[in-house]
């Protein structure tokens, strides 16, 4: 690739709203990168879908984004399509590709029982992409998984100002510490981007005693150092939100959105 022009964006994708926990800090390091946010909220939930289709639809979808806004870098800012889709994303694109997986290694090296715990999609925690984590930086713990979709709505609806199912939340915790060594573990991976966003209610029905951990201020530091000595606008402009078309979940209000840097939305 040439060297992009100061104006060339950084491309977030995500299955919804869950990117904007990855793209927060990244403009925290980045303040005057240029955004575009992408969410596929024709293809919402991701969580729920087979392998094959995710495999199909998220490069094809990503290359349609990247031919219309020619971006520098694209961040796949969503734990299900990163295990299952970063290697065919990358095989069919011509630039740098940065993926999200589950913080299994920082959870280990933190963890004082020895009893991790995994929350994210059902198609992520199945993932042997999370298998081969696991044994590799976790080998010597107990890995506890629980693939829980209603987080993810939640956690949409929370950005929407409307309220969180605490039965929701409940089960998410209880679906690990019911499992054998689950009420020994003391981490968990928030192993999709939309969990950060219910951080609050998750840590109230987890205890005090348990740390909640992601992976996004890691991938800003990834995005930061793959594109330093780039050249960037002299001041931030307002990104771009892009929505793929879906009949029954119109995009957010804007309002939910400009905290993020975001400045006007299109749908596609």
């Amino acid at each position: 690739m040439n060297a992009p022009t100061a104006n060339a964006p950084i491309l977030f994708f995500d299955s919804g709203l869950g990117g904007l926990t990855v793209l927060g800090p990244t403009r925290a390091l980045l303040p005057t990168a240029p955004i575009v946010y992408a969410a596929d909220y024709a293809g919402l939930p991701y969580g729920q879908k087979s392998e094959a289709e995710l495999a199909a639809r998220v490069p094809a979808l990503l290359g349609r984004l990247v031919e219309r806004y020619q971006p520098r870098l694209a961040v796949i800012a969503c734990n299900t399509a990163s295990t299952i889709a970063l290697a065919h994303v990358r095989a069919a694109l011509d630039l740098p590709i940065v993926g999200t997986v589950p913080a299994i290694k920082p959870a280990a090296e933190l963890t004082k029982t020895g009893v991790i715990g995994v929350l994210g999609t059902e198609a992520t925690v199945r993932q042997p992409y999370v298998d081969d984590l696991g044994a590799r930086f976790a080998h010597d713990k107990i890995v506890v998984r629980h693939g829980s979709p209603g987080l993810v709505t939640g956690a949409e609806a929370k950005l929407r100002g409307k309220a969180v199912d605490p039965d929701v939340i409940a089960r998410a915790i209880a679906g690990l510490r019911d499992q054998p060594g689950g009420d020994k573990l003391d981490v968990i991976v928030l192993a999709c981007t939309h969990f950060p966003l219910l951080h609050d209610e998750l840590q109230a029905a987890a205890g005090a005693d348990v740390r909640l951990i992601d992976g996004a201020a890691g991938i800003a530091r990834r995005i930061a150092h793959l594109t330093e000595g780039q050249s960037w606008p002299a001041c931030a402009v307002p990104g771009i939100a892009v929505f793929t078309r879906s009949d029954d979940r119109p995009p957010p209000p804007l309002a939910a959105l400009a905290p993020y840097g975001i400045g006007s939305i299109e749908t596609i």
